[in-house]
């Protein structure tokens, strides 16, 4: 019975992991996102490439925190 019991608690800790890590993921993306469709708007540029550069760099930066994470 208490191998049931460490297996259940080590699912639970791996499931808040990956879901802190996904809530991570989520926040950088936005937040460059975010940034990028501010600067877009406040030049007026009709073509939102700072959102668009400013949003994949937010997707590279959270990758390598998932790598960072995963490795530890």
């Amino acid at each position: 019975m208490e191998e049931n019991e460490s297996d259940s608690d080590n699912e639970r800790s791996s499931l808040a992991k990956f879901t802190g890590i996904a809530f991570q993921m989520i926040a950088v993306i936005g937040i460059f996102a975010f940034a990028g469709y501010k600067i877009d708007m406040a030049a007026n540029h009709h073509t939102k490439w700072i959102t668009a550069m400013l949003s994949l760099i937010g997707v590279f930066i959270s990758l390598y925190i998932v790598i960072k994470s995963i490795k530890n």
